[in-house]
């Protein structure tokens, strides 16, 4: 018998959904790891279903070694490794709130220019808001939603270079054991 109003979510893309979180989690680490290597690093991640791709100009077995010791040190539980600042959920709920605030206080009121003029100091403060909220947000939405820091059964199973005209990427494959 069918059961309307349920909607149940296939298990492949559950099992695919968990994978990208944990990858997603690790990839963090990985940055958080790299970074205190290298100070003033300059790089971007990237989730995929197999791993995750970071883009800079990096020594491969330094991002190896980093993926390794990344994933043991979420392994041990430092959960927080997981979510990052400078990531683009960050940045989608900065420009979401953003958006939004504004779009709410311009919503047209048939009142003619002046009064959407009027209205700008607001939307400049909505907007800036929305902004600051934002990065909260986003930082919540990692720990809830975009990341899983229960990486217990992966292993990093390599690491391979890249390169593409002056494009660097590094594609760190991970494994469940």
């Amino acid at each position: 018998m069918e059961q309307r109003g349920k909607f149940r979510m296939p298990v492949p893309i559950l099992s695919l959904l968990r994978r990208l979180r944990q990858h997603h989690a690790l990839e963090h680490a990985t940055i958080h790891v790299l970074t205190q290597r290298y100070p003033n690093l300059r790089v971007v991640g990237r989730s995929t279903p197999d791993g995750f791709a970071l883009y800079g100009d990096l020594p491969t077995e330094g991002v190896l070694l980093a993926a390794q010791h990344a994933l043991k040190r979420l392994q041990a539980g430092q959960r927080n490794l997981a979510i990052h600042p400078a990531c683009g959920t960050n940045f989608v709920a900065a420009g979401a709130l953003a958006g939004l605030g504004a779009f709410a206080v311009l919503t047209p009121r048939r009142r003619g220019w002046r009064d959407w003029l009027s209205r700008l100091p607001t939307v400049l403060l909505v907007a800036t808001v929305g902004t600051l909220l934002g990065q909260r947000v986003g930082i919540l939405l990692q720990a809830l939603v975009t990341t899983d820091p229960d990486v217990g059964s992966l292993r990093i199973a390599g690491v391979v270079r890249e390169e593409r005209g002056s494009l660097i990427v590094h594609r760190v494959r991970v494994r469940e054991e």
